[in-house]
């Protein structure tokens, strides 16, 4: 089992500077005060891409935060182990999804799902 840890963890490394790059290259910006230029569509199409950029960036924010959680868990020993009823994670369940911290019974219980 602790190949497979190891390589859980690698894909979890992995994945975090994957997203802090992603966050870092995606731009919220553009137009000061969008509103203010000639042309009402470029206003829209501005405030579009704006709105656009931030829905991802949020996403991608939750994703790190998910992805440094479990490593953290990897660090305190309770990484692969669900965060409700303590039961082992399934292993394909976290090869599919590192950062994984609930089992499926408990994940579907939560979701309203049993």
């Amino acid at each position: 089992m602790a190949v497979k840890q190891d390589l859980l963890k690698k894909r979890l490394e992995e994945q975090r500077v994957r997203l802090q790059e992603q966050i870092s290259q995606l731009t919220i910006g553009g137009q000061d005060h969008p509103g203010y230029s000639n042309h009402m569509a470029d206003d829209a199409s501005e405030v579009f891409e704006q709105a656009k950029n931030l829905a991802l960036r949020q996403t991608l924010e939750r994703q790190l935060e998910q992805v440094e959680k479990a490593l953290e868990r990897f660090e305190r020993g309770t990484y692969g182990y669900c965060l409700d009823c303590g039961e082992e994670i399934d292993y394909a369940r976290l090869k599919a999804i590192p950062s994984a911290s609930l089992c499926i019974n408990c994940m579907q219980r939560r979701e309203g799902r049993r």
